[in-house]
């Protein structure tokens, strides 16, 4: 049994002392909550502080990135040991924007996770299409892409390490939302493509988190999905109470 996990993934909001407070709101709003892993990622700024906020809590901490280099001239780069120094034990890695804005591909979202799986970290890796490929019958095509690129040359053993999140970027921040069975049809096609290349074992194990207007509302009919293990939830992170209400719905 796939336990569910719910990550918050706060972007680029909340200052440093804005984010020790929605910490502390949602520490408060989940309580002694066991019911599916919960993690929060802030910027980079803010993780040592919120770190500290959530300690010996159920929610668990990540980052939104990380940089494959160890260490060397990469001005405003983040490394996975200074991550993982933070008190960090997740990172998103392949965001949608990431890839859109910033110019990340497969080859670099590879690089990326073996440089967090190195430094014991536990990689959120996000795939998914855009509109124009939706609409265009390409969904499957790029999700493969996506699949098979990211996760080229990990073994068995580091993809039980491994969260993937289904985001389709037409549905992130727009109010749109892939119906439950949209979602289930890609999350069941993500686990085809790891049973092909790992096996079925692996495929059957894997986690896979929807992403894309996750609310209250919706949590509970999209995590009721048989392959849909839990969510990576943007806005709706951003304020504790509706946050703790995905998490409580999304296990119900």
């Amino acid at each position: 049994m796939r336990r569910k996990i719910i990550a918050g993934n706060w972007k680029m909001y909340k200052t440093v002392a804005e984010a020790v407070e929605l910490a502390g709101g949602l520490k408060k709003e989940l309580g002694g909550f066991e019911g599916c892993d919960v993690v929060i990622c802030p910027t980079f700024v803010c993780l040592t502080e919120v770190s500290k906020v959530v300690a010996g809590s159920c929610v668990k901490l990540g980052a939104q990135n990380l940089y494959w280099e160890a260490e060397g001239a990469f001005t405003g780069e983040i490394s996975g040991a200074m991550v993982k120094s933070t008190g960090a034990q997740y990172v998103i890695i392949g965001h949608s924007e990431r890839r859109q804005y910033f110019g990340e591909t497969n080859e670099t979202v590879s690089k990326r996770i073996k440089a967090a799986l190195k430094n014991g970290l536990l990689p959120i890796v996000c795939v998914g299409e855009n509109l124009a490929e939706r609409e265009g019958g390409k969904t499957f095509d790029v999700v493969k892409d996506h699949v098979t690129g990211s996760l080229a040359g990990l073994t068995k053993e580091e993809m039980n390490k491994i969260v993937l999140a289904y985001e389709p970027v037409w549905a992130i921040g727009t109010g749109k939302t892939a119906t439950s069975a949209q979602a289930q049809e890609v999350h069941a096609y993500i686990r085809k493509v790891l049973a092909g290349m790992f096996d079925q074992e692996v495929a059957s194990a894997t986690r896979i988190q929807y992403g894309g207007s996750v609310k209250p509302e919706n949590a509970a009919e999209l995590m009721g999905q048989a392959d849909i293990d839990g969510a990576l939830v943007g806005g709706a992170s951003l304020k504790a109470d509706s946050f703790a209400a995905i998490i409580k719905n999304a296990v119900k």
